[in-house]
C-alpha cells in the first residue's frame, strides 16, 4: 500500500528546510546573560541592606533627620558678626583709654619730678628770709656776740625745720666702720686699742630721710 504525501505527515528534510536552524554562539550568549541576571538577582537578595549615616548626625539627633538642612545659618552668623564688630569696637576704646593714661602719667610724672621739692623749698623760704635780716644786721653791727646770737637763731630754725620734714643726722664718732653706711675717706693710726676699726672723725655727716639714706658719711677710720 502506498501512501500519498501530506502536510501533516513530513519527513526530517522537508522540516530543515523550512526552519533556518540558529547559530550556536548566539544561544550560548542568550544562556550566559540569563545566567548573569539570576546570579545578580540572588546576590541582591543576599546583600544585607545597607544602613544611611547621618552626615550631620550627633548623639541627640538622627544623622537622616536633618541632612536636608541648610549648613549655615544666616541669623547666628548675623549675630557673631554683630558680637565681634561689638569686641572690636571695645578694645580699640580701651586702648585709647590706655594710650591717654600712659600720656596723662608721663605728664604728672614730669609734673613730679620737677616740683617734688616744692614743700620743703616754700618752707625753706622763711629761713631764707631769716638769713637775709641777718645779713643786714652783721653789716650795721660790730657786736659780735650778737651777730654770732642771730646766727645760731637762723641755724636751730633750718635743723627744726629739716628734722620735721623726716631729715636725721648720723651718728659716726667713735662707731664701728659700716660699708654701708660710711665712706672711709683715710685710715689713720688708732689713739687706743679700743678705736682700732671705729670711726675716729668726721669729714662730711651723713643724713636719713624717713629713716633711708640719703648721704653717706664720709669719715676717718682708725687702724
Amino acid at each position: 500500500m502506498k501512501l500519498n504525501a501530506c502536510p501533516s505527515i513530513c519527513p526530517l528534510s522537508f522540516v530543515g528546510s523550512i526552519i533556518e536552524p540558529l547559530p550556536l554562539q548566539s544561544i550560548f550568549e542568550k544562556m550566559r546573560q540569563k545566567d548573569m541576571k539570576e546570579a545578580k538577582e540572588q546576590a541582591k537578595k543576599q546583600q544585607p541592606e545597607e544602613v544611611e549615616i547621618g552626615l550631620n548626625a550627633d548623639e541627640n539627633m538622627g544623622g537622616t533627620s536633618h541632612l536636608n538642612e541648610p549648613l549655615t545659618n544666616e541669623p547666628e552668623i548675623e549675630t557673631l558678626r554683630n558680637e565681634l564688630g561689638e569686641m572690636q569696637d571695645k578694645f580699640i576704646r580701651k586702648v585709647a583709654e590706655f594710650e591717654n593714661y600712659k600720656k596723662r602719667s608721663l605728664k604728672e610724672r614730669m609734673e613730679l619730678i620737677q616740683t617734688a621739692g616744692k614743700e620743703v623749698i616754700v618752707d625753706l623760704l622763711e629761713v631764707l628770709d631769716d638769713c637775709e635780716r641777718a645779713e643786714k644786721q652783721l653789716a650795721n653791727s660790730d657786736d659780735t656776740d650778737q651777730a654770732k646770737e642771730g646766727v645760731m637763731l637762723v641755724f636751730n630754725k633750718l635743723k627744726n625745720l629739716l628734722a620735721a620734714k623726716g631729715l636725721k643726722s648720723m651718728e659716726t664718732i667713735n662707731q664701728d666702720f659700716d660699708p654701708d653706711k660710711h665712706e672711709a675717706i683715710t685710715e689713720i693710726p688708732a689713739p687706743t686699742e679700743e678705736l682700732k676699726g671705729k670711726v675716729i672723725d668726721e669729714v662730711q655727716k651723713g643724713y636719713y630721710l624717713n629713716d633711708k639714706i640719703i648721704r653717706y658719711a664720709k669719715v676717718v677710720v682708725g687702724k
